[in-house]
């Protein structure tokens, strides 16, 4: 038990430190760089009964309407993660079968008819507002116990900066590198029972733009 806590102190600090030491994203941005426009719908979820479970899984999603306003087309490689203030990292689409996106592209049908998943997304993103994409991202369901979640969505820009880890470093004692990518974070409060995860509370704290 004592080596967990320890694990689990050092990861927190870790963690709280490269944040602590990472650059804001430029207020003016360069003449190679672009982000991407971002309109979204705010987390929910949404419970399906799977082959072979007895139970209902809970999944919680959300969806981006991605406008590229470059003058060229771009790149897109998204990395999607879900952090709970428990320290619960989860990976957009890990252990989410495609059944899971048909069910949201149903629900939403008549909003979001070209809706696509994040998995089967193109890497590209045309210029023009009548290339914008509607995009779910899906996470599955995280700690109980958590009070509040940030969603973190890499990908949405090419703006990258490097610094020093603040703690390890490579054989010639020098700081490790670390490689940051402009990301857009969305931040949420929780309440509610556990017992009762369907009735929980999402309070939207707001988003904005980091360094990660």
């Amino acid at each position: 038990m004592k080596g967990f806590t320890y694990a689990f102190l050092v990861t927190f600090t870790v963690i709280a430190g490269v944040c602590f030491a990472a650059p804001k994203p430029a207020i003016v941005s360069g003449p190679d760089d672009w982000t991407i426009e971002v309109m979204f719908e705010h987390l929910q979820q949404i419970e399906l009964k799977l082959s072979g479970t007895a139970k209902p899984t809970r999944f919680w999603y959300t969806i981006l309407t991605l406008t590229n306003k470059a003058k060229r087309d771009v790149d897109f490689y998204p990395k999607c993660e879900l952090m709970t203030n428990t320290l619960q990292i989860i990976s957009a689409g890990k252990h989410t079968p495609p059944v899971v996106f048909e069910q949201i592209k149903k629900r939403h049908r008549s909003r979001y008819p070209f809706l696509e998943s994040l998995e089967k997304a193109e890497n590209k993103i045309l210029q023009g507002e009548d290339n914008a994409k509607d995009i779910a991202i899906i996470w599955p369901d995280f700690d109980d116990n958590a009070k509040n979640i940030k969603l973190f969505i890499a990908g949405l820009s090419n703006e990258t900066v490097v610094i020093d880890h603040p703690t390890a470093k490579d054989k010639a004692g020098k700081p490790l590198k670390v490689f940051l990518r402009k990301t857009l974070e969305f931040s949420y409060n929780l309440k509610g029972d556990p017992a009762f995860r369907s009735q929980t509370k999402l309070t939207y704290k707001g988003k904005r733009w980091i360094m990660r």
